[in-house]
């Protein structure tokens, strides 16, 4: 799904906006300023642009982390693209188990880090409760929505059902079948909205197309984000059993999906990112296309 705005980007610029607002000071009007003051200003030279201080803005990923091919790795780009263009330095945490998620959010902010972006909507329970603590720092969160979060919080939000649509319209164009697939990582409403959208692209092609599902793990199951093997297995029976094209939304998992694409000759589609660009090049040919999300 192609958007203009990158969000993640436009997370932070709008985090680091109330950020910068708070230091606004009532007694720094033009009429206190006086001529001697003027001059010291002006005396100052184009230097003092050179030892500002950069906006420390942090970055904390769920398990996985960068290098995951898809959610993870968006947000990553964003977070340098973002060091590129605005005055700042990204800093980052991964949270290597669920149990990391709030130390992590803590760790952040009680470095002085401010703004904070929580990739994920597992940091929801965590956040809010760092976010009510620390009321002076704000804080994004991706995919996730808190009930009666505090002022200071900011949800970055996806229409997910929208760009599946489009990738299962792409499916039961592709194929002469009557069959196609759907793996996803947890069992969750927020990769429902992927299946719901595929189905419906592809059902709005081809009313009479069965679409396969299966989910890799129940809902706090962080595996499921990370065993392509097992995407790799529910594929390859499908695949055997006529399916054309598997739409994975589970993370890393989908690596095995592509394995499988590769093997069979037959399709595989992406998520979050392009996964043409990090696949090994034999299975490049397989990859239908990517359904893009934008979290960069």
């Amino acid at each position: 799904m192609i958007k203009s705005k990158r969000l993640l980007a436009v997370g932070l610029a709008a985090t680091l906006v109330l950020a910068a607002s708070g230091g606004d000071d009532d007694d720094s009007g033009d009429d206190d300023t006086t001529e001697d003051d003027a001059d010291a200003g002006d005396d100052s030279g184009d230097d003092s642009g050179d030892d500002a201080e950069l906006t420390r803005v942090g970055l904390a990923f769920d398990t996985g982390g960068r290098g995951d091919g898809t959610f993870n790795d968006a947000a990553g780009r964003g977070a340098d693209e973002a060091a590129e263009a605005l005055p700042i330095e990204v800093v980052e945490l991964e949270a290597a188990t669920a149990d990391d998620r709030k130390p992590n959010l803590e760790t952040l902010t009680g470095d002085g880090v401010n703004p904070i972006v929580a990739n994920g909507f597992a940091f929801g329970e965590g956040l809010a409760e760092v976010a009510a603590a620390n009321p002076d720092t704000h804080y994004a969160i991706t995919d996730g929505f808190i009930a009666d979060a505090p002022t200071n919080v900011t949800h970055l939000a996806f229409a997910e059902h929208e760009g599946s649509f489009l990738v299962g319209a792409a499916a039961a164009l592709a194929c002469e079948c009557g069959r196609i697939g759907f793996i996803g990582g947890q069992e969750i409403d927020l990769i429902k909205k992927f299946e719901a959208g595929y189905t419906a692209g592809a059902q709005h092609i081809n009313p009479d197309m069965t679409v396969e599902v299966q989910y890799l793990g129940a809902a706090g199951d962080n595996a499921a984000w990370g065993s392509p093997d097992k995407a790799k297995e529910i594929a390859n029976s499908w695949y055997a059993d006529g399916a054309e094209v598997i739409y994975t939304a589970a993370g890393g998992s989908g690596a095995g999906t592509r394995e499988a694409a590769a093997e069979s000759q037959k399709w595989a589609i992406g998520v979050d990112s392009d996964e043409y660009l990090i696949a090994p090049e034999d299975q490049q040919p397989y990859i239908l296309t990517s359904m893009l999300k934008r979290v960069d």
